[in-house]
């Protein structure tokens, strides 16, 4: 029998409001906290994607759970609450796309290795220093939870064919939910 934790949750898109608040920083990591972590990483699997925040689970609160393993390799999920970038460096651009921007993917640029501090599930410090995917992955969630999405790096001209293409999505109903 499956328990409510490894039901899927709602995913929030974009323009959603939760989208753009800033998430609160956690303090005590008690059981709702666990079973909100173990419910956004079904979610981040079942979508399928690589990085899942709290924001886009209409949760603003700073936790991000995030798995770059290939898929081939098994799960090897993490979680970082209150995460912060302490440092950055370098550039790269890749192309991106997001579980809260639908049927949307653009080539952002971003620092190319960053040095990300938070706590774990647990409450354990954590230090990361990531680069490549992870580095890409770690700053677009973080981002989330400053109510910053992947599109607002785009130009302003890519931003407003998307908000073009997006409602005319909606007015067709191709918009899952509405």
């Amino acid at each position: 029998m499956s328990s409510n934790n490894d039901k899927p949750m709602k995913i929030f898109t974009y323009p959603e409001p939760v989208l753009r608040e800033k998430a609160k920083p956690v303090g005590n990591i008690d059981e709702a906290i666990q079973t909100l972590i173990d419910r956004m990483a079904a979610t981040m699997y079942s979508a399928p994607g690589i990085g899942l925040a709290a924001n886009q689970v209409g949760e603003p609160i700073q936790i991000i759970v995030f798995d770059v393993s290939p898929r081939e390799k098994g799960r090897n999920l993490s979680v970082l609450i209150n995460p912060e970038i302490i440092q950055a460096e370098g550039k790269v651009s890749q192309e991106e796309s997001c579980l809260s921007v639908v049927d949307f993917s653009a080539e952002v640029t971003r620092p190319a290795c960053v040095k990300v501090r938070g706590v774990d599930r647990h409450g354990k410090p954590v230090e990361i220093d990531a680069e490549g995917l992870l580095s890409v992955c770690l700053q677009h969630e973080i981002d989330h939870l400053s109510g910053v999405l992947f599109i607002d790096h785009i130009s302003s001209l890519k931003r407003a064919l998307y908000n073009k293409k997006l409602k005319k999505m909606r007015k067709k109903g191709l918009l899952q939910g509405e």
